[in-house]
């Protein structure tokens, strides 16, 4: 895996959204989203410097989609891209030694899947609490995707399950403080210990792995540091 560290440089990322999200990329895929597609990286940014995770959409059940990603890609989706599939076609031409094209071979089609966000050349996911299967899927395509000449760069946006535990049994803490004892529950509302769903550490090892190939791509990763500060309630 080549590992770059181009979304440090404040010229490519503002310290508004660089602070407050984890981040590991390769092939310097914040620069190279930066430099050919500008406007689909500054709809990025702006929704990373902006976002916060609150309390009371977060720390409850919701299974595969939740309000997390819901919200995150309903900002995407005010900014134009759109929940697309994205499939291939390959076709082989024959030519002459002169050029003249003199047949052609049956085209080969092959079918994609449902991407949360696409926009040009930008193809972005929000993987937040689904089977971490999903990210060998994700990878995988984006480096057939991007071999193929179809994309210039994949986004993943996850979650940092550990830095999130520990915020939310401190917030679920505070909380029961506020209610009588009998109604108290230590259960969180979210499971966060299942070591079998999306989240960074394990885009982190596929990547390692070199899944994506040689494709530019950025995992983002939703910490302590992206919550908006206020605590827990269950109005």
């Amino acid at each position: 895996m080549f590992q770059t560290y181009s979304y440090d440089d404040p010229e490519v990322l503002p310290l508004e959204a660089r602070n407050r999200w984890r981040f590991i990329e390769t092939n310097s895929a914040s620069a190279v989203m930066k430099a050919v597609c500008p406007r689909e990286w500054a709809d990025i940014v702006d929704i990373l410097s902006t976002y916060f995770i609150d309390p009371k959409t977060w720390l409850k059940a919701g299974g595969n989609r939740g309000d997390i990603p819901e919200q995150i890609d309903g900002l995407f989706e005010q900014k134009g891209w759109q929940e697309a599939r994205l499939d291939m076609e390959t076709k082989g031409i024959l030519l002459s030694k002169d050029g003249e094209k003199i047949g052609e071979l049956p085209p080969n089609y092959q079918e994609g899947y449902l991407v949360d966000n696409f926009k040009n050349r930008i193809v972005l996911d929000v993987e937040w609490n689904a089977k971490d299967g999903n990210l060998d899927r994700d990878l995988s395509a984006y480096r057939s995707w991007y071999e193929a000449g179809l994309i210039s760069a994949g986004v993943i946006i996850t979650k940092d399950r550990l830095s999130l535990l520990a915020l939310a049994r401190r917030l679920w803490n505070d909380y029961q403080i506020t209610l009588p004892e009998e109604a108290r529950s230590r259960k969180l509302p979210v499971d966060l210990t299942t070591s079998t769903t999306t989240t960074f550490d394990k885009a982190e090892l596929r990547m390692r792995r070199g899944v994506m190939g040689s494709c530019p791509v950025l995992i983002v990763a939703a910490s302590e540091l992206t919550w908006n500060g206020n605590p827990f309630t269950a109005e």
